[in-house]
């Protein structure tokens, strides 16, 4: 059976400890669960960055446009 988790060990700072502790305190949770939720976050936050810079480098003048409908093929 495969599993659908899969643990890391990751060495923080103590003031991060303290956020991530409070934060789970807070939202009634574990802080393991806490900890992952921030980092499932923080990648999403990379993947826009990525987009970002993507749809940057392809808005310029005279570019191309494809339809919505084109697109989706």
């Amino acid at each position: 059976m495969l599993a659908t988790k899969t643990r890391i060990n990751i060495s923080i700072p103590r003031a991060m400890r303290r956020v991530i502790e409070r934060l789970a305190r807070r939202d009634e949770m574990p802080e393991a669960t806490k900890a992952a939720e921030l980092i499932r976050h923080a990648l999403e936050c990379e993947e826009d960055e990525v987009w970002d810079v993507i749809a940057r480098t392809r808005d310029r003048r005279g570019a191309k446009f494809v339809s919505h409908d084109r697109a989706w093929i």
